[in-house]
């Protein structure tokens, strides 16, 4: 069974700053791309940034320059760094990996989600 566990949502102020981070665990063959959605309420989800097993990075606009996505290969996990962060940051962020848990089988998968909250 393979699974995604995320961390380090929080409280913060505006201009803060925060650090996500989220494990794959179980049988793991090899990672295609992790990356991390968030969804405000009343809105839709949206892609917050994501990056490809050679490292090849994809931010949204609204976060380019502040945030910024890593992956440690070797512990199946992927970071957000979120700097200078705004209220409209405000949302819960969820984890995603899309992997081959062996040759055959390839997933596409979720985190339980994290909330992040930032006063103004």
């Amino acid at each position: 069974q393979v699974q995604l566990v995320e961390s380090g949502g929080g409280l913060v102020q505006a201009g803060g700053s925060l650090r996500l981070s989220c494990a794959a665990s179980g049988s793991i063959f090899s990672i295609n791309n992790m990356g991390w959605y968030r969804q405000a309420p009343g809105k839709q989800r949206e892609l917050v940034a994501v990056i490809t097993s050679i490292a090849s990075r994809n931010y949204a606009d609204s976060v380019k320059g502040r945030f910024t996505i890593s992956m440690d290969n070797a512990k199946n996990t992927v970071y957000l760094q979120m700097n200078s962060l705004k209220p409209e940051d405000t949302a819960v962020y969820y984890c995603n990996a899309d992997l081959w848990s062996d040759v055959a089988n390839e997933y596409d998968l979720w985190g339980q989600g994290t909330q992040v909250t930032v006063s103004s």
